[in-house]
C-alpha cells in the first residue's frame, strides 16, 4: 500500500521494501497526463502478457507493476506502484521534448534513491559493529547502554535523539528515522558509528568518546563545506 512508502523528492520516487518505486498517479501528474490513461497503458501491457501466455512478460508485469489503491474524498481508486523497469516500460510511450526531460529527471531520481537505499543499508551494517563494541564494553550490557550510544550520535548529527526526531516530525514510535534523513545525514551517522565502534574498544569513558566524536564531526562538516563551497 502507498502508506508504506517514504517519499523523498518532488518526482515521487521512493522505496518499498528496499526497491526504488514511483506511483502511477505521480507519473501521470509529472507527465501531465490523465491518471486513467496511464492506468490503461499499464493494463494493456498486463493484458497482452496474459493473452500471449508469455511467462517472461507475465513475470515482468507481476514484479514491476504492483497493484495498489488510494482514497480520495472517501472513495477508493486503483493505482500501480512502478519499479524502475516498470516506469521505463510505460514511459517509452511518452513522447515530446518535455517528456524527454522528465524521463532524464526520473532516471536521476531513481539513481539517487538507489544510492540512498545503499547508504542506509551500510549505516545499518555499521550499527552492528557498534552494537558488538557496546556488548564488549559492558558486562553485561543494559538496554540503555545501546540507546545512550546511538542517541549520542543522533544528537551530534541531528541535534536531537531518535525519539525527539519522531516527535518533531509526527512519526509513529516504531518508525525508522533513517527513512526520513538526507543522504548526507546518513553518511555522517555511518561515519560516526564506525568511529565510535573503534573508540569503544579502547576508551571506556562515555564523555571522552562523546568529545572525540564531536571533534570528528566538526572535521567532517569542515571537509564537506570545503568540497561544496557552502
Amino acid at each position: 500500500m502507498i502508506n508504506e512508502l517514504v517519499i523523498l523528492n518532488d518526482f515521487g520516487v521512493t522505496h518499498l521494501k528496499g526497491i526504488p518505486v514511483v506511483s502511477s498517479r505521480k507519473v501521470a501528474e509529472v507527465f501531465e497526463k490523465e491518471h486513467k490513461n496511464v492506468l490503461r497503458a499499464i493494463d494493456n501491457h498486463i493484458d497482452t502478457a496474459r493473452n500471449e501466455d508469455s511467462g517472461l512478460m507475465a513475470q515482468f508485469c507481476a514484479v514491476n507493476f504492483i497493484e495498489s489503491s488510494y482514497k480520495e474524498r472517501g472513495k477508493k481508486y486503483p493505482e500501480y506502484i512502478l519499479s524502475r523497469d516498470g516506469f521505463s516500460f510505460v514511459a517509452m510511450g511518452f513522447t515530446g521534448e518535455k517528456a524527454a526531460m522528465f524521463k532524464i529527471s526520473y532516471i536521476n531520481r531513481f539513481n539517487e534513491m538507489e544510492e540512498y537505499i545503499e547508504s542506509r543499508n551500510i549505516a545499518r551494517m555499521e550499527s552492528r559493529d557498534l552494537t558488538d563494541a557496546i556488548q564488549a564494553l559492558h558486562d553485561p550490557p543494559k538496554h540503555y547502554h545501546y540507546s545512550s550510544e546511538f542517541d549520542m550520535i543522533n544528537r551530534i548529527v541531528l541535534g536531537v535523539t531518535s525519539k525527539q526526531f519522531r516527535l518533531q516530525h509526527g512519526l509513529p514510535k516504531e518508525t525508522s528515522t533513517r527513512d526520513y534523513l538526507t543522504l548526507q545525514q546518513i553518511d555522517e551517522i555511518k561515519r560516526l558509528q564506525s568511529f565510535d565502534a573503534h573508540l569503544a574498544n579502547v576508551i571506556t569513558d562515555y564523555k571522552q568518546r562523546q568529545k572525540l566524536l564531536q571533534e570528528y564531526y566538526g572535521k567532517i562538516c569542515t571537509r564537506n563545506t570545503e568540497l561544496t563551497g557552502t
